[in-house]
């Protein structure tokens, strides 16, 4: 009897502790910690793109080189006290000026970099009415670089933290900054 009331304890402990799992539109705001998380990732990328994209400098930039500028997207420094994947802000940056058509998007130094290595293993091994050719890469004509940074108040069991993030694109030509934004989310934690 012993035995059996064990076995039953330890499986009643074990499907208690099992994960309850649920899925979720990616789109939801969901914010357990407080901490930058996606959502603030997303939100920050689309109203930065947008404010960038609709802007009356980048308007008239593109206007005076009469053509769609090609924009690569460089470092964004993470000068926060968390950890926040800075590569994922990157491609959700990517994402928003891919899918505007504003703005044609040139490939970051590590994928350049495979290209071109692609490029040379075809002109060795492909039929050569199919290899790419050298020569051809579109260059950027603006680059967008920033940093995020955060400011945290504390007081007992309340805590603010402020996270800006300030983009900036600049004429790779002319070092000229064509644009200058910044983005600011506010999270009041209580614990």
């Amino acid at each position: 009897m012993m035995r059996v009331w064990v076995i039953l304890c330890c499986l009643f402990l074990l499907v208690g502790c099992a994960p309850t799992v649920s899925r979720v539109d990616p789109a939801a705001a969901i914010d357990l910690s407080g901490r930058w998380n996606d959502s603030d990732s997303r939100q920050v990328a689309n109203k930065m793109i947008t404010s960038l994209l609709g802007s009356e400098q980048f308007k008239k930039y593109a206007a005076e080189k009469g053509r769609k500028p090609a924009i690569i997207v460089g470092q964004i420094r993470n000068s926060t006290s968390e950890h926040i994947d800075a590569n994922n802000y990157i491609k959700k940056l990517e994402l928003a000026i891919f899918q505007s058509g504003l703005a044609d998007l040139v490939e970051s130094d590590a994928f350049r970099d495979k290209l071109r290595v692609e490029r040379v293993q075809q002109a060795d091994f492909s039929d050569p009415a199919t290899v790419a050719q050298w020569g051809k890469e579109t260059g950027a004509s603006l680059m967008l670089f920033g940093e995020m940074t955060s400011e945290t108040d504390v007081s007992g069991r309340r805590r603010v933290v402020n996270y800006v993030t300030t983009l900036f694109l600049t004429d790779m030509e002319t070092n000229r900054r064509v644009w200058y934004g910044q983005e600011e989310i506010k999270k009041y934690i209580q614990r």
